[in-house]
């Protein structure tokens, strides 16, 4: 049997924005038309960092990209090409034919920006020449703004750095998330009766600024639930430089570990303060799960 045409999006989607969701609705709109399979084909490293050698912090993991193009436009079909000396080394030409000869495209979609191929040498009008000699049809989507503002995921990180996590997921369309297995901490809160769960960020995700959160907390089993979630070093009982989030899940009792959670970020309550004594800080999470259920009360 032969398998379904696609069309497909192109580009590295980090953060998977506003702008970016201008691709993935042209995307759900000609598959519909067309009876195409629609799909993403990204990286898993952005390839600024490869030709550049500098890393580049990102919004998401390459996980996450996946899962919110998953979740919030329905598209399964997501395609994780490995970005590497090879492919930065493509003529620009070879890349569009392999689209369509290795995952039989039939219609591509891309931003105006839009830049690929050895050197950066393919752009939007190539790629649309290109498409027109291939036989693919090529929609090019023009530059989204925002309350003025032109979206680009250089812009949400500095949000997100800044700790404007509200402003930033305006930007985005939806919350910041983290998702990450459950690792094992300190175990302190427990003894304070308010346990906590502690999950990591990737090497290469932007942490966002230190501070306390309210957030939502999402478990295997589909529960949804209302967190207070501290990044930083937890000054009050470390002693090292190591950054976690760590999550107070306010009415839940369970064991976590080695289960996979996904955390939504939805607004920086305070920064993250050194408290004088344990019991200061077991009173200061209380009042953070108290302001936080109240954030989401106010949302309802």
């Amino acid at each position: 049997m032969t398998e379904k045409k696609r069309v497909i999006a192109l580009g590295f989607f980090d953060g998977l924005h506003i702008g970016h969701s201008a691709l993935m609705e042209r995307v759900l709109k000609i598959s519909k038309e067309k009876d195409l399979m629609p799909s993403v084909i990204t990286f898993d490293v952005p390839p600024k960092s490869v030709v550049t050698g500098c890393p580049v912090q990102l919004i998401n993991s390459c996980e996450d990209r996946a899962g919110l193009i998953h979740r919030i436009f329905g598209i399964k079909n997501v395609i994780i090409l490995h970005f590497d000396e090879d492919m930065k080394c493509m003529p620009w030409a070879e890349f569009v034919e392999r689209l369509s000869a290795d995952f039989n495209a039939a219609y591509l979609v891309a931003g105006e920006d839009y830049e690929f191929g050895y050197k950066g040498e393919g752009n939007a009008e190539k790629l649309v020449e290109k498409s027109l000699e291939l036989g693919l049809g090529c929609d090019i989507i023009t530059e989204v703004k925002y309350k003025g503002i032109a979206i680009h995921s250089t812009y949400i990180r500095e949000l997100i750095k800044d700790g404007e996590m509200e402003q930033a997921n305006e930007f985005l369309g939806h919350p910041h998330v983290l998702t990450d297995i459950v690792h094992y901490g300190y175990r302190l809160g427990r003894t304070l009766g308010t346990p906590t769960i502690n999950m990591c960020f990737q090497e290469g995700v932007l942490i966002p600024a230190y501070g306390v959160y309210a957030t939502r907390v999402y478990l295997d089993d589909g529960s949804e639930h209302i967190g207070v979630t501290n990044i930083g070093t937890k000054p009050t009982v470390n002693h090292t430089d190591h950054v976690t989030a760590e999550t107070y899940i306010l009415n839940f009792s369970g064991n976590l570990y080695g289960k996979m959670v996904r955390i939504e970020f939805y607004k920086r309550l305070r920064p993250e303060f050194k408290f004088g004594s344990i019991e200061e800080l077991k009173m200061q999470i209380h009042k953070d799960a108290d302001i936080s259920s109240t954030y989401f009360n106010n949302l309802l």
